[in-house]
């Protein structure tokens, strides 16, 4: 998908990026429809299959002022094992035009636009189903990716690192992680990943968007009910609790004499993981991602339904 938000982040930092996009495919070729890279003067990020391709693309990007579209024969032109050919499209981006993108999806091609494109255009922003990449009647056109979404971790315990390491290399999510104090954490924390050591960690909960997952696997017994209770008072997408059915009975009888309903209690998952996979940290960390993930693909099918 057309990585709308890394663009603009790419452009504030390094001005002029090119974008290099795989655009048709004949034959064998390493890379799909769609697959890109983005190339300013000192650097580059993302892959259109490295080797020989790539680097020359990438050389050429550098001295582009403006849009360009080319073929190349992975065999005979640049010696690759791929006998089959690439069309690419690179287009020169400055941050006012990659903020003037659409943000739901990218159609590009030579005037006028066939009804074909119209259709996908139309299907996609009345029903919210965003197209896979693809090249249609001489254009291309790409879905938006949509905005990462937040996730919480309370706890950087055996659990929590396990988490973030399981978790942090997934797209499409944000990474915040919340102790009471930072020798709590590791030295090394990957990048992206906002630590945030707090005493009071229940002082945070408002600063979470509604939308946000949240994991709570705290040390302290007292210190995960009082984050259930103060999730409770407010929407969120879920919360998962670590810990074993005899904590969830105490824990549901604790909250419902707080004043929570039976249905609203029945928000919070727990325990969390597959108890199939053991109880060792990262076996957790797996079966909770995969519930997370199943989640969210779950909400995203329900919401296209509705649509």
């Amino acid at each position: 998908m057309f990585d709308r938000d890394a663009l603009i982040a790419a452009c504030v930092a390094h001005g002029t990026v090119v974008r290099v996009v795989v655009a048709a495919v004949h034959g064998s070729a390493p890379r799909e429809v769609g697959a890109y890279m983005c190339v300013w003067a000192n650097g580059q990020s993302g892959t259109i299959g490295g080797g020989a391709l790539e680097y020359e693309l990438a050389q050429a990007a550098r001295g582009l002022t403006s849009d360009t579209s080319s073929r190349h024969a992975l065999g005979p032109d640049l010696g690759q094992c791929c006998g089959g050919a690439v069309e690419v499209i690179s287009e020169v981006f400055d941050l006012e035009r990659a903020r003037a993108l659409p943000k739901d999806v990218i159609a590009r091609g030579p005037e006028p636009m066939p009804m074909s494109v119209k259709r996908v255009l139309k299907v996609a922003r009345n029903q919210g189903q965003m197209p896979n990449a693809q090249r249609i009647d001489g254009w291309l056109i790409e879905g938006v990716r949509p905005p990462d979404k937040p996730l919480w971790i309370w706890g950087a315990g055996h659990v929590g690192r396990a988490l973030v390491d399981v978790l942090h290399p997934v797209p499409g999510i944000t990474l915040t992680w919340v102790d009471t104090a930072a020798d709590r954490f590791p030295s090394t924390v990957p990048s992206g990943v906002t630590v945030v050591p707090a005493q009071d960690p229940l002082l945070l909960v408002p600063h979470a968007a509604t939308d946000a997952d949240h994991l709570i696997l705290t040390y302290s017994h007292d210190l995960d009910l009082g984050l259930c209770h103060a999730l409770l008072q407010r929407d969120f997408a879920s919360v998962g609790l670590i810990g074993s059915a005899t904590k969830w009975a105490r824990f549901r009888k604790r909250l419902s004499a707080l004043g929570h309903t039976s249905e609203q209690i029945a928000r919070i998952t727990c325990p969390i993981g597959d108890p199939a996979l053991g109880k060792q940290p990262h076996m957790i960390a797996i079966g909770v991602a995969h519930q997370l993930l199943m989640r969210r693909k779950q909400s995203q099918y329900r919401a296209e339904v509705r649509a």
